[in-house]
């Protein structure tokens, strides 16, 4: 097996603002492993909040590929990536993941089989997406949720974390009345002190909303677990649930937890944290970080394990360089195509 990657700009439709910053666009580097005449690809993003930019992600993925040709087949290196062989324990979650991505859809791909059924489901996973509104005006808010609705979207994720947690109130009061029959999930990303969530939830409760992603900063998860256990509406723990320890730690006393592939390291790393938490009352969430449709792939395989999904990261953009996922009617789905099942987009070059 040999190894290329490459480095894109991924620029977003319009600048998104959450409460600890404003992201307009950010870089991905593609892996793409090649064995047999047949090749797959995976792709990770960088990110400001897990310290990793374009120069690192491609010297670690380089890292990752300059051990592949010694194994020999893909199916084989997967066995040693999720035997901790092929990677190391210092491996950052997002590279472990796009390395992993890359052989699914290669081994998909010599099997002739989709990753959902080479990963247990007999049919293609199908999932209502959320789709997020980030820090915005109430009237522009508004104005996106009538948009999106129309389109077909049925749950709506709203960022909060706003200086003044009025307009947060605002926000989502808008929203509702522009989208009444819409999920509405909450998401602070860890803005509020312990008072102040136990003063907004209840008022979120009576809008409507959902659920309410990580309201308390990160670092506290004993804090989370008593917000959570006196909260008037479910709590979603996201960057206090990294790991599969965390999960565990966590399962029974939050009402959910958002796993993101590039956050526990890719495909098996959430299914075991979904093997810990089944059963405990904690439900499973599927998030993304913003990137293309190869990003989004592996995730949408597992759909419908979820209770949440959030993978709307590839519909942020302003050009989505894959395709082969959906989600612009509100909807994702996994290919019954071999492999991952995405395809660069219409006018690029061929993958």
């Amino acid at each position: 097996m040999k190894a290329t990657q490459r480095t894109v700009r991924l620029d977003l439709a319009e600048p998104l603002r959450i409460s600890r910053s404003t992201m307009a666009a950010r870089d991905a580097v593609w892996l793409t492993v090649e064995h047999d005449g047949l090749r797959g690809h995976g792709e990770a993003v960088t990110s400001v909040y897990y310290g990793l930019d374009a120069d690192t992600l491609g010297r670690l993925l380089a890292a990752v590929a300059t051990d592949l040709p010694r194994f020999r087949d893909p199916e084989s290196a997967l066995d040693a990536l999720r035997a901790g062989e092929l990677a190391g324990e210092d491996t950052p979650p997002a590279v472990t993941a796009a390395v992993e991505a890359a052989l699914l859809d290669l081994a998909g791909k010599r099997a002739g089989s989709p990753v959902h059924r080479l990963l247990g489901a007999a049919t293609a996973p199908v999932a209502a997406t959320a789709r997020t509104i980030g820090i915005t005006p109430p009237v522009r808010a508004a104005a996106e949720a009538r948009c999106l609705t129309a389109s077909g979207f049925e749950v709506i994720k709203v960022k909060a974390g706003a200086p003044d947690p009025e307009e947060d109130v605002e926000r989502v009061r808008v929203i509702r009345d522009a989208a009444p029959r819409a999920r509405l999930l909450l998401d602070p990303n860890g803005a509020w002190t312990t008072g102040q969530a136990d003063a907004l939830l209840p008022r979120f409760a009576e809008l409507g909303v959902e659920a309410v992603e990580q309201p308390l900063a990160p670092g506290d998860p004993e804090a989370l677990a008593a917000l959570a256990a006196r909260s008037p509406l479910p709590v979603i723990a996201d960057e206090d649930a990294v790991s599969l320890e965390d999960a565990r730690r966590l399962a029974g006393r939050v009402h959910g937890v958002n796993v993101k592939l590039a956050k526990c390291g890719g495909v098996h790393a959430a299914l075991r944290i979904a093997e810990a938490i089944d059963g405990s009352g904690t439900a499973l969430m599927l998030g993304c970080l913003t990137a293309s449709s190869l990003g989004l792939a592996p995730a949408v395989h597992l759909a419908d394990r979820a209770r949440w999904a959030d993978l709307d990261g590839h519909l942020l953009l302003a050009h989505d360089p894959w395709t082969g996922i959906g989600g612009t009617d509100g909807f994702v789905r996994a290919s019954e195509l071999p492999g991952l099942g995405v395809r660069r987009s219409p006018g690029e070059e061929t993958a």
